[in-house]
């Protein structure tokens, strides 16, 4: 583990050196970077310098009290890109990092050279805002472990879904600290795609489960990202770069690969 220090908090992330094109990969709500290892041993074969990041309330970084929102977050993002002297490099989000990615490369556009979002809720309907509303509702009572593993579990999951990577996800996103918790479901409640209009001309990739429903309005994303390219797994659940990893490394190598045309 390495870490920076912002402000007086401490920020984990792991960096694998060397000179090839730089790749963020930033987790999800109630994540950690190791939620990317797939990928990141992948990347690091391919010769691609790859940093995964700890956010804030995550994993080994420190939990201040404080705003958990995607501004916060993607600030601090912004300002690791920053201290690691990373020029321009491909950021790969999943779940809420995607979020993170589309607001930092409409916020700082000259920080990212290309942005992936895997299975993220970018852009939301208005049933999909009314029901996070309500999950941040329930995280604000006494059993938030057991409303975030509810949520998670009839939500994220599909039927082909590995029961055991499923079972230790759960377990895993469960340990997260309670302010932490709730801080950042209202973030993701609060984030407001429309202001990024216009603003991001940098390649972008989104990739989507193997859901009924795609979790991002894809109308409402290709508005705002009209050069957005789009893929989708077989056979996984919002957890894809960890069931299907070969399907998302294949679409991240190809993406990359076009990307550094440009």
């Amino acid at each position: 583990m390495q870490v920076l220090e912002r402000g007086g908090t401490k920020l984990a992330y792991a960096d694998s050196g060397g000179r090839g094109h730089p790749v963020v990969l930033i987790h999800g709500w109630c994540c950690d970077r190791s939620f990317f290892q797939p990928q990141f041993d992948h990347l690091v074969g391919l010769g691609h310098r790859v940093v995964a990041l700890d956010l804030r309330g995550h994993g080994e970084s420190d939990a201040p009290h404080g705003a958990y929102s995607m501004e916060v977050f993607t600030d601090d993002v912004a300002w690791c890109l920053r201290e690691l002297a990373l020029e321009r490099p491909v950021v790969v989000g999943h779940s809420m990092g995607g979020i993170i990615a589309f607001n930092l490369a409409a916020r700082y556009p000259d920080l990212t050279g290309a942005i992936v979002m895997i299975d993220s809720a970018v852009f939301r309907s208005a049933g999909a805002l009314k029901a996070i509303g309500g999950i941040c509702e329930r995280l604000a009572g006494p059993d938030r472990v057991a409303v975030a593993r509810e949520y998670v579990s009839s939500a994220l999951f599909i039927a082909t879904d590995d029961p055991v990577r499923k079972s230790d996800i759960l377990r895993r996103m469960g340990n997260a600290p309670a302010h932490v918790m709730l801080g950042a479901m209202e973030g993701l409640r609060d984030y407001d795609p429309s202001s990024a209009r216009g603003r991001i001309a940098v390649p972008s990739l989104f990739i989507m489960a193997d859901e009924p429903v795609p979790r991002s309005y894809m109308p409402g994303l290709l508005e705002l990202v009209p050069q957005l390219m789009v893929g989708q797994t077989v056979g996984s659940g919002h957890f894809c770069q960890l069931e299907v990893p070969d399907q998302v490394n294949a679409m991240l190598d190809r993406f990359i690969s076009i990307a550094g045309r440009n």
